[in-house]
């Protein structure tokens, strides 16, 4: 295949002083992310209805999964790092904050806009078709879950220049003040009912995992004992917090009606990303020589060439291969969740649903690969702030509610509206005219 062929000179030619490590956890995550919500999202058909559901609610037992497939922290842990770099070399090069901001925005916004555009059309064609508005909106609102994680990292990506800046000065004290604060949103979360207060720590509970990035970038962590030791004493903390504390055991979705430890953030997922911080960075010396095979690393660097494009788009394959299933007389969605025979279907079903992902993928992950033109200067740092900021709100109220869902009329349409000036505002419409 031409695009392995390309993946192989790509990895051929990388540069020596490339961390692959950081690449590899990046695309390893989001397979894991993937599978997981796979997984999860359970649909039978039995006497021409279909009965969508949760598996983790109609499982309880596997709730312990969650443990395995909760990598968001990974991903900010994985971001840090990243941004770390590129800052140092933005201050190399004499690049301002304005200019370094558009770069590193253009390429989540660009497939984002794509995700949200289409569900706006799909949404329309199947009310023209007969389609019933609470289906329209549960199809969109599960297929645009995923773009809950890019409306946070957004802002997190725009405060990483002053969240840098606060741990080259304060070291590690940076991360426990974030640490802190986390700590006494959920205390008044939980003893004080200030449950309003708790979606703050969408910001304090990801900085502070964003900023072990931060400590990873400036090699920080040398021994890998002591960072198994930082490890056991994550994992210890997140027992305790679980077994003695008021936190469920499901580290993804809400199974829990009234409490989830994501919706929102709770410190045991702090627990939880310094657990797998301290295990997967004491394992980095072996993993760096695995990923010198040419074929992993190119692996690699396939899977991280469309990251943005699998992750956003992953959902709504599996939504509209269900769809289809089901005009078929439920052809494959027979089986009741959780029995041994589902289970043993899953091997099939997640095979299948990787072969109708990848050229999606192909087809759509070059819009992640173009950059701005470079002749156009960027709009003020203000300019994309105040976009940046309305298109994260309205990437975060479809998320939550998806096309027709909400507790005011119309609420979809601002979204939309919000997303799409935002992007404007702050000059993140994708260019098709330049591909980096």
């Amino acid at each position: 295949m031409q695009i392995w062929s390309q993946a192989k000179n790509m990895a051929e030619q990388t540069p020596a002083e490339r961390d692959r490590y950081v690449d590899f956890l990046r695309s390893v995550s989001i397979l894991v992310v993937i599978v997981g919500h796979w997984l999860i999202a359970t649909a039978w058909y039995v006497d021409g209805s279909l009965t969508h559901g949760h598996l983790l609610k109609s499982e309880p037992q596997t709730q312990w999964l969650t443990w395995l497939f909760q990598v968001m922290p990974i991903f900010f842990i994985v971001g840090g790092y990243s941004n770390g770099v590129s800052l140092e070399s933005a201050r190399r090069k004499g690049t301002d904050y304005g200019g370094w901001l558009s770069a590193r925005l253009n390429r989540l916004v660009a497939p984002l806009l794509v995700l949200i555009i289409s569900w706006a059309v799909i949404g329309v064609i199947m009310g023209m078709f007969g389609v019933s508005p609470a289906l329209i909106q549960y199809a969109s609102q599960a297929s645009l879950i995923p773009t809950w994680f890019l409306a946070i990292y957004i802002m997190v990506v725009i405060l990483a220049p002053l969240t840098y800046r606060f741990w080259k000065k304060f070291g590690f004290l940076s991360f426990w003040a974030f640490v802190f604060v986390a700590i006494l949103v959920d205390v008044a979360f939980f003893a004080a009912d200030m449950q309003w207060l708790g979606w703050s720590n969408y910001f304090w509970v990801w900085l502070a995992v964003h900023h072990l990035g931060f400590a990873w970038r400036d090699d920080r962590f040398s021994s890998p004992p002591k960072l198994l030791f930082y490890s056991g004493v994550g994992l210890a903390s997140l027992w305790l917090l679980i077994s003695i504390g008021p936190y469920p055991f499901a580290m993804v979705g809400s199974p829990d009606e009234g409490l989830s430890n994501t919706l929102p953030p709770k410190i045991t997922l702090l627990a939880l990303g310094v657990f797998q911080f301290g295990l997967l960075l004491a394992i980095e010396g072996p993993m760096r020589k695995v990923l010198s095979s040419v074929r992993l690393w190119a692996a690699t660097v396939l899977i991280n060439s469309m990251i943005m494009t699998v992750y956003l788009w992953h959902i709504t394959v599996m939504i509209v291969f269900v769809g289809l299933l089901f005009l078929a007389d439920g052809f494959g969605l027979g089986v009741e969740p959780g029995t041994q025979s589902w289970w043993l279907s899953r091997i099939v079903w997640i095979g299948v649903l990787l072969a109708l992902l990848l050229p999606v993928a192909l087809i759509l992950s070059p819009l992640e690969r173009r950059s701005r033109n470079g002749d156009s200067a960027p709009p003020s740092p203000v300019k994309q702030i105040v976009g940046a900021m309305m298109l994260c709100l309205g990437i975060a109220l479809l998320a939550m509610y998806g096309y027709g869902g909400g507790p005011v009329p119309n609420l979809d349409v601002i979204s939309f509206v919000l997303v799409v000036v935002g992007a404007g505002v702050s000059g993140l419409l994708p260019n098709f005219g330049k591909r980096s």
